[in-house]
């Protein structure tokens, strides 16, 4: 019996749910710049958008809990001279932002204390400065990221092609990567200490970054699109995203001790033309990808050094930049697992929850592992000398009951669950009986063909000599013939042998076959007598062994001199007249006189009572169906010499 196998996972039956429009974030003016760039940032606390502002480059920041319709004015953080092309939530502190602008320059800033968008009737709107200006490049700045181990570590990419490592409290740029082209995409390892980039001259680089050079340099995504990248927390390994040369989106994985080319190849995603974002989250070990232009978020799980694909949230609406929150930040309540915000026709947001069904009222430790907090591993001055570390992570059981987040070790795993008593225990394995042999090929013969069958098959046979086939059949040079012998003349067979017949037993048969043949109109109900000769052979071959017997009986009778009856000397005295009694007999259907049967039939005595009929029946019915076999036979050898005939012509055509 054969089933469907259907890989285990906690995270199978993962699904998006959307949001109500009245819960979403509307009345949003996102910027309509051209840059890549996934236009929205979030944290546990606060939301941040790129904004199509006048008067030089600015973005928002919306406290979460913030939802519906907001303001027409808004509290902007500005500070730019250009428009705002990235910004990134500082991972330890959740009112620490930094933005990266058009002109050259990345900016520090604060969310004020009880920061809100709606303000009293009246009341000014007061926008924000930024409290650390870093300056150094000499084109645009076009992402930000800050290091996720050490505290105040920040990293800016460049169109100087140039990646700059920047230690936010000082205001100065301690390492500088230089690159060939534009970078594309850009991300941190766990501990801090590597950084992956993309960039447009097609290659992927990974980066030891204090010691300001790339420790691999691999060719990506062959496409001429932009490609992404992440590092995938704790694990050596990355994830591509990008184009082939034919323009169709692939996802990649790679080991980044041997980045010579993904593992297992590029796997083919589809043929749209957005790019796909990439998102990685450590506590379920799953991947998400969100195209740009598409209303789809895929999701797959990484098990077994590959990506499994759970499931896809589909949605009309398509979005053109999306963030996801920190672990940390989830509701735990609702087995939210992941939360996305996706930015709708540029002018709300909408949060996307993916949740795992349960209706468990306890805490689910096994999809909710400890993840990273707000303490960071080391500070920034320990960073740049060279310490590597993981940050302490919270156990979110604490979350769950509403209080403090109780802190463990960074390489804290979960100790598996023991099994329940209440399982039933395995059942023991039977061994599957083995396939009995297969009997020999004389054993699967079926029985021997029947009489009907054997008929059936002579007609399927004498079917290819009918006569309702088009003449044009034959006149194509195309018709496929099989090459066989010159039939002989049967006709002259048939003469030759029933001569003899003639001289013994003259009857009709014997003179129709000494006249010659006649050629005779094909019908199926010749065939179907044709085929009922067979069935009679065992008939005649009895009556002709009576006649011989009798033959020989009355032989013996003339030998002897015995008496006999008066009709019977009459017969000897005149051999004339009984010869011509005999051939009228056999010449005439109609019954013959007594004397000539009882003399064949009953050599003792002659005078007998004997009823003659059923046999002049048969002998009737034999000339019957001998006249048509002969028939039968002549029309066929008629059609073989048609054919050879065609097949000679055929040959001489052809130039044989």
């Amino acid at each position: 019996m054969s089933g469907r196998f259907v890989r285990s996972s906690k995270y199978r039956h993962v699904f998006g749910r959307p949001t109500r429009k009245e819960h979403c974030y509307d009345n949003i003016r996102i910027s309509r710049n051209a840059w890549d760039t996934n236009l929205v940032k979030a944290n546990p606390k606060y939301i941040s958008v790129n904004w199509e502002a006048s008067g030089g480059g600015a973005f928002a920041v919306i406290p979460i809990n913030e939802k519906g319709r907001l303001p027409e004015q808004l509290p902007l953080f500005r500070g730019h001279t250009a428009v705002v092309l990235d910004t990134d939530w500082s991972p330890f502190n959740d009112s620490l932002i930094a933005s990266a602008s058009d002109d050259g320059k990345a900016f520090i800033y604060k969310v004020p204390e009880e920061f809100t968008l709606r303000t009293e009737e009246g009341e000014p709107v007061k926008d924000v400065a930024p409290v650390q200006k870093l300056t150094g490049h000499s084109r645009k700045v076009g992402h930000v990221l800050f290091n996720p181990a050490a505290e105040n570590v920040l990293a800016t990419s460049s169109g100087d092609y140039t990646v700059k490592i920047w230690d936010v409290e000082a205001g100065s740029s301690r390492l500088t990567l230089k690159n060939t082209d534009i970078i594309q995409s850009l991300s941190w390892s766990a501990n801090g200490s590597l950084l992956v980039t993309t960039s447009r001259d097609k290659k992927l680089r990974i980066w030891d970054v204090r010691q300001e050079q790339p420790a691999q340099v691999v060719p990506g995504h062959g496409g001429a699109k932009a490609s992404r990248v992440t590092w995938m927390g704790e694990h050596n390994r990355v994830a591509t995203t990008g184009f082939s040369k034919m323009s169709d989106r692939q996802l990649g994985l790679w080991d980044i001790r041997e980045p010579k080319e993904p593992l297992e190849g590029f796997q083919m995603l589809d043929a749209i033309s957005g790019v796909c974002m990439p998102f990685w989250d450590d506590g379920t070990q799953c991947l998400y990808l969100a195209g740009k232009g598409d209303g789809n978020i895929r999701y797959f799980e990484y098990a077994n050094d590959k990506f499994e694909f759970l499931s896809e949230y589909k949605s009309s609406d398509p979005q053109r930049g999306i963030a996801f929150l920190p672990k940390r930040g989830v509701n735990v309540h609702e087995n939210e697992v992941m939360r996305a915000f996706k930015t709708v026709n540029d002018s709300y947001i909408e949060p996307i929850s993916f949740l795992v069904p349960r209706r468990a009222e306890v805490f689910q430790d096994d999809i909710f592992p400890p993840t990273v907090g707000v303490k960071p591993a080391m500070s920034a001055a320990e960073w740049f000398d060279g310490k590597e570390s993981l940050p302490p992570k919270i156990d979110l059981a604490g979350v769950y009951a509403g209080e403090e987040p109780a802190e463990v070790a960074s390489d804290y795993k979960p100790t598996a669950r023991a099994p329940s008593s209440k399982l039933p225990s395995p059942t023991k394995k039977v061994p599957e009986p083995e396939p009995e042999p297969m009997p020999p090929a004389s054993a699967l013969r079926g029985p021997p063909p029947s009489m009907n069958e054997q008929t059936s098959s002579i007609k399927d046979l004498a079917s290819k000599f009918n006569d309702d086939k088009e003449d044009d059949e034959l006149d194509d040079d195309s018709s496929d013939f099989e090459e066989i012998a010159k039939p002989v003349d049967r006709s002259e067979k048939h003469a030759a042998a029933a001569a003899p017949q003639e001289k013994s037993r003259p009857t009709p048969t014997s003179r129709a076959l000494g006249d010659g043949l006649l050629p005779v109109e094909d019908k199926p109900d010749d065939f179907d007598r044709a085929s009922q000769v067979a069935a009679s052979q065992d008939t005649r071959t009895q009556i002709q062994s009576q006649e011989v017997a009798a033959s020989k009986s009355t032989l013996e009778h003339l030998s002897n001199p015995a008496p006999s009856s008066k009709s019977t000397m009459e017969a000897l005295n005149n051999p004339g007249a009984a010869s011509k009694t005999t051939i009228d007999s056999l010449s005439n259907p109609v019954p013959a006189p007594k004397s000539t049967i009882g003399s064949l039939s009953s050599p003792k005595s002659s005078s007998a009572p004997f009823s003659d009929q059923p046999i002049q029946n048969s002998l009737a019915e034999i000339k019957g169906l001998l006249e048509v076999q002969t028939k039968t036979m002549s029309a066929q050898s008629q059609e073989i010499s048609k054919l050879t005939a065609e097949v000679d012509r055929l040959r001489t055509k052809l130039g044989e």
